[in-house]
């Protein structure tokens, strides 16, 4: 395993670093043959591994190597080493995969080679080759965040309030539009947009043009992503209270609200606002977003409980929840990309409930799709 202070300028020192970490984690009578840079037809390998069992059974492992990937990347390197199998005439085709290595792979990258059985290496010893003949499995755990990564990159993840909003803007309204159309959709800054833009398509969640046009997003897969950095439960911690009438008695009381300056603008989210496109199950809790939770509290009759709560608001003011809001009976609630995010985060049956109304929403785009 490499260490961070251990610059790996060069893919020949990233190969080498990841083929020793292989090497060591294969089992103590087995042994792994490798061939530097192979000439393959009109090809050029950058290495072909053999992993040979006791009894001499083998299987080839093409390796292609870069310094550092995204998602998007990987489609074209499978390719590559694909290319290198087919023109290959030695025995060794017949049980080959591809070997895809990089000084360091995300967890979203290693999720997406294992999903497709890719074996993979890094330099910081994440690993994974899985083989049907000869039967060999090894897996191992490198490092989780990038060791090389240096000040001022942009970051790596989707938090924030900006984030929250250009997320939104980009599943509920169809393209094609460009940045700086996206950034009036949101209603945010130029920088923040532009590296929230670059980290999405970085992750394969959308397409642009030769002209930076965004022409696709699979904003299914970009909810889902974005669901591994936000949660409604850290904007809600302390603020539990019980509905004491019950939670329809709540609904109507929201209802009552409209144009409340003490009380303010107010969002209900999660099992509480899908019925305004499908209904699953009667909801157990409610989830509300409030620029004044204590004012909407007192308003709405609502109990101040450290337990037994059935009603959660989140502190929120300006955030992308109160953007393309509904009504259902008259009280205010998110739009359905806000409410599918809020499930998917939510404990219990909250994530079952996100993949229904994402569900729905892939059924009916052009009703909620703008």
């Amino acid at each position: 395993m490499a260490r961070p202070d251990t610059p790996l300028l060069s893919e020949a020192d990233i190969l080498s670093a990841a083929l020793a970490a292989l090497t060591e984690r294969l089992p103590s009578d087995w042994r792994a043959d490798i061939q530097r840079e192979p000439a393959i037809g009109r090809y050029r390998a950058d290495a072909v591994v053999m992993i040979i069992a006791p009894g001499g059974a083998s299987a080839a492992l093409y390796a292609e190597v870069k310094r550092s990937l995204v998602t998007k990347d990987l489609p074209g390197m499978v390719e590559q080493t694909q290319a290198y199998i087919e023109a290959d005439t030695a025995p060794r085709r017949d049980a080959a995969k591809p070997l895809i290595i990089a000084r360091y792979l995300a967890p979203p990258l290693q999720h997406w080679l294992t999903e497709r059985e890719i074996p993979y290496a890094d330099a910081t010893g994440n690993i994974r080759i899985s083989l049907r003949e000869p039967a060999l499995f090894v897996r191992d755990v490198g490092a989780q965040r990038d060791p090389w990564r240096g000040p001022g990159r942009p970051k790596g993840n989707l938090t924030g309030p900006s984030a929250a909003r250009i997320v939104r803007a980009l599943v509920d309204f169809r393209p094609p539009y460009t940045v700086p159309a996206l950034m009036k959709l949101a209603g945010t800054p130029s920088g923040n947009t532009y590296r929230a833009v670059d980290f999405i398509e970085q992750q394969d969640l959308l397409s642009r043009a030769d002209n930076g046009t965004i022409v696709d997003v699979r904003w299914r897969a970009l909810l889902e992503r974005w669901s591994k950095d936000y949660s409604f439960a850290t904007l809600a911690v302390g603020n539990t209270y019980l509905a004491p009438r019950g939670l329809p008695d709540l609904m109507n009381r929201l209802a009552g609200l409209h144009d409340d300056d003490v009380a303010g603008r107010y969002a209900v989210t999660g099992s509480m606002a899908t019925p305004r496109w499908e209904a699953y199950a009667p909801a157990r809790n409610a989830m509300i977003y409030a620029e004044k939770p204590n004012e909407l509290a007192a308003r709405a009759d609502l109990r101040p409980v450290e337990a037994g709560a059935n009603v959660l608001i989140a502190n929120a003011d300006a955030t992308a929840a109160f953007d393309r809001t509904e009504q259902l009976g008259g009280a205010v609630v998110v739009g359905p990309s806000q409410a599918a995010i809020d499930l998917l985060t939510a404990p219990g049956r909250g994530p079952e409930e996100g993949h229904a109304l994402l569900n729905w929403m892939e059924k009916h785009e052009l009703d909620w799709r703008q």
